[in-house]
């Protein structure tokens, strides 16, 4: 079982690392910005208080809130290797398929849509974004790509 819980993981490392190239590429080719972890670093800061902020600009800073916000992206990562496991079983890991990694990449969009953009005072699903239909666009996208990061690392270390 040990076994298991570090294979989860690495592959919620693995998927999580090939979803900050994408962001990269993202960049490099088309001048998207890149993710900006700072505020999410400080929105985890101040759950104690509060979730949902108007703005999280407002809230207090953190002097470590972009190590936080970074740390949390990876967290968060490896927390959807070992879901995807416990959810598709042990059997799953001797033979990876990509569906159920990608039902949970596509899942997982809820959580940012839901929580972290309300959250952070985005509005729901960036609804209270200028641009809110392609954030969510490029969301469905990152998480596609997260989904192919899940299962392309459950094939290389199985």
């Amino acid at each position: 079982m040990f076994d298991v819980f570090w294979r989860a993981v690495v592959i919620g490392i693995g998927a999580t690392v090939l979803m900050d190239l994408w962001a990269i590429l993202l960049h490099k080719a088309f001048g998207q910005p890149r993710p900006n972890w700072g505020p999410v670093g400080r929105w985890v800061w101040h759950l104690t208080d509060k979730v949902f902020h108007d703005d999280i600009g407002d809230a207090a800073p953190y002097a470590h809130e972009v190590a936080l916000g970074w740390a949390f992206h990876y967290f968060v990562g490896i927390v959807y290797g070992i879901i995807l496991v416990v959810l598709a079983g042990t059997g799953w890991l001797a033979a990876p398929t990509f569906l159920p990694a990608f039902i949970l990449g596509i899942v997982t969009v809820g959580a940012g849509w839901f929580l972290l953009a309300p959250g952070m005072g985005a509005g729901w699903a960036a609804s209270r974004r200028p641009n809110p239909m392609r954030i969510r666009a490029l969301n469905l996208v990152a998480h596609t790509v997260f989904a192919l990061g899940l299962w392309g690392t459950a094939l290389l270390i199985r």
